[in-house]
């Protein structure tokens, strides 16, 4: 039976931890360095995620045969290619792509070059790095306004401004080409046409050869409601989606997705576990903002509950070749959750507020920033709840939500009141 081990700490790894404690025993279950939450499934571990061979170390004296990467930052240092090239560790099956796979996430010019060669729908663009100062603002002059301007590498989600004025985006040129805003993250930028429409995200699993098409979902980033105020990791996410329908579906598997898993293919490049599609639909289109190596954060929390099939089954065909088998089965339902958040988030906000959580019968609560301390729940991060719920209809799953949300309180505890509300 399998023993695995989750490397990360938030809400998504929290559901992974939910979903595989529903298919194992929670002693099989490792999460590093996991929350509150994440303790209830399995045990949470003290190492880092970056530090490959004490994770290593672990697995081998724990019989660990499974490791999946929750976020990023791992897979993109190359956790895959490190345990594939180390003859003690390469029995352990890691779900997630190689360090050249991760660059579809790691690297923005990296994923719009795989676009442009594989023919998938995007916004027009060009990429620029220190010393290209003048050819990026004589781009910006090519094109109208707002503008879109994104950090190359990885910036904890904050690499990406969109000025509204040609002088604001010169601005941004030379603050992250020459200032380094967002330092190495920034060493080259992408700028790109602004797409108008509204966004959408779907997600596959893959075992490098064929794909699973999972449950779209529509996340809130910004922190205030009407979608005002400063981007966050996510207020909250529905799923189904309703604007979903089976011809836009149709476009984005056969303009999007197949491309995709044919591109990564022809490019030998060694890709498995989940792919995230950011898309933007443009009058009934979809187009690429970006890709990620690994599944969205807060859209797990509404999309695995929606998964029927179990994920411990899933991650064994892909290590046995056997994934071509897999009947998707999903929940007809609605998901819907929301993210309660630290006062001041996503700005300077405190940690150690204690958290009291009555009863919550109609919701399932999953941790992304919480810790234990002395017997006392405390928040331990800017986003710290989330808060999902099924219904037959997304108004109902809603009503759930935020119904139970009532037995739930921390000091400073903020959350979008708004979600879903501009899809009804």
């Amino acid at each position: 039976m399998m023993r695995i081990l989750i490397l990360g700490s938030g809400g998504r790894e929290c559901t992974f931890a939910w979903k595989l404690a529903q298919e194992l025993p929670k002693e099989n279950i490792f999460i590093t360095p996991g929350n509150a939450g994440t303790a209830v499934y399995g045990t949470n571990l003290n190492l880092s995620i970056l530090d490959f061979e004490a994770i290593g170390k672990f697995c081998t004296e724990n019989s660990i045969d499974t490791l999946l990467p929750g976020g990023e930052d791992s897979l993109v240092a190359g956790i895959q290619n490190y345990f594939e090239s180390n003859e003690n560790l390469k029995h352990i099956y890691v779900f997630g792509p190689d360090k050249i796979g991760a660059m579809l996430e790691g690297s923005k010019d990296f994923a719009k070059k795989f676009m442009a060669k594989h023919g998938i729908p995007t916004a027009k663009y060009q990429s620029f790095i220190k010393g290209q100062e003048k050819e990026a603002k004589a781009f910006l002059k090519t094109m109208n306004p707002p503008y879109v301007i994104k950090a190359d590498g990885l910036a904890a989600g904050k690499g990406v401004v969109i000025p509204e004025t040609l002088a604001e985006a010169e601005n941004w040129v030379v603050d992250m080409l020459v200032n380094e805003q967002f330092g190495q993250a920034s060493s080259t930028i992408v700028i790109e046409e602004f797409l108008t429409g509204i966004e959408v995200s779907f997600f596959a699993i893959t075992d490098g050869k064929d794909y699973l098409l999972m449950p779209e979902a529509k996340d809130y980033k910004r922190i205030g409601e009407k979608d005002t105020g400063p981007n966050t990791g996510g207020m909250g996410a529905v799923s189904p989606v309703s604007f979903v329908d089976e011809t836009f579906k149709n476009k984005v598997i056969e303009q999007v997705v197949k491309p995709t898993m044919s591109g990564l293919k022809k490019e030998a490049i060694n890709y498995r576990g989940f792919v995230f599609f950011g898309l933007i639909n443009v009058e009934g289109n979809p187009f690429v903002i970006e890709y990620n190596c690994r599944m969205g954060d807060p859209e797990t929390e509404v999309v695995l509950p929606r998964l029927k099939n179990s994920l411990s089954e899933i991650i064994n065909k892909a290590k046995n070749g056997t994934f071509s088998e897999i009947v998707p089965k999903l929940d007809e339902r609605y998901c819907t959750t929301v993210m309660l958040v630290a006062g001041g988030y996503p700005g300077d906000y405190e940690k150690g507020k204690t958290i009291e959580i009555g009863t919550v019968t109609n919701s399932i609560v999953f941790h992304a920033g919480t810790k234990m301390n002395d017997g006392i729940l405390q928040s331990n991060g800017g986003r710290v709840i989330a808060v999902s719920s099924f219904g037959e209809t997304m108004n109902e799953a809603l009503d759930k939500s935020y119904s139970s949300i009532k037995n739930i309180n921390f000091e400073g505890m903020n959350y979008r009141k708004d979600i879903g509300r501009d899809l009804l």
